[in-house]
């Protein structure tokens, strides 16, 4: 008697499905790879929006930006002119007040060389008050004398050393004034010539 063979489950051996089986499986569950393929499509579309929304955006900000810059260069041009036109009055305003002060300097000049029968002292009292009204003139326009006594400490920044000699006098101080030097709104025009001490010898 012939023993009877049941079916052998291979899954219960441990048997793994061919690449037929594989094949039959896969085909068993359509639209899986197509679903991904969606998946992808949506997310490609959704970042593409995003780059046109952001370049829009950026496009915008450049406008803005550039009309704001164009709108600082007009200011500063304008800022440019009126500083110049300000410098520039105030030069030819300047000189106006300062030419306005010395016409009676001149014109007290010119009336003692029209006179020549004065005596020496008229001279000398003439000379002087026009050297009053040249006076006023200057400090109407804030020019000053710089006119060291002997002593003084040299400074460079409003004296010039002719020479430098022996002296009583302790080195860098000023033995003798030479010429008188001059400041216009604490701006040096002329500084002091002046000879300057060397110390004893």
């Amino acid at each position: 008697m012939s023993a009877s063979k049941e079916p052998v489950d291979q899954r219960q051996e441990g048997h793994e499905p061919d690449t037929a089986e594989k094949l039959e499986t896969n085909e068993s569950q359509p639209g899986t790879y197509e679903a991904g393929e969606a998946e992808v499509d949506g997310a490609g579309e959704a970042s593409d929006e995003n780059l046109a929304s952001l370049l829009v955006e950026a496009q915008e900000k450049v406008g803005q930006y550039h009309e704001e810059l164009l709108r600082a260069k007009a200011e500063v041009e304008n800022i440019r002119r009126r500083a110049q036109d300000d410098v520039s009055k105030a030069r030819k305003f300047g000189t106006e007040s300062f030419a306005e002060s010395l016409i009676p300097v001149k014109d007290s000049l010119e009336a003692a060389l029209g006179l020549t029968d004065q005596t020496a002292q008229a001279w000398k009292e003439g000379v002087e008050a026009t050297l009053r009204q040249l006076n006023s003139a200057f400090d109407r326009n804030l020019m000053k004398e710089i006119a060291p006594v002997q002593g003084e400490k040299f400074d460079p920044h409003l004296h010039q050393a002719i020479s430098s000699l022996p002296s009583e006098q302790p080195e860098g101080e000023v033995i003798q004034l030479l010429q008188k030097g001059y400041t216009i709104a604490d701006r040096v025009l002329r500084p002091a010539l002046v000879t300057v001490s060397a110390g004893q010898a």
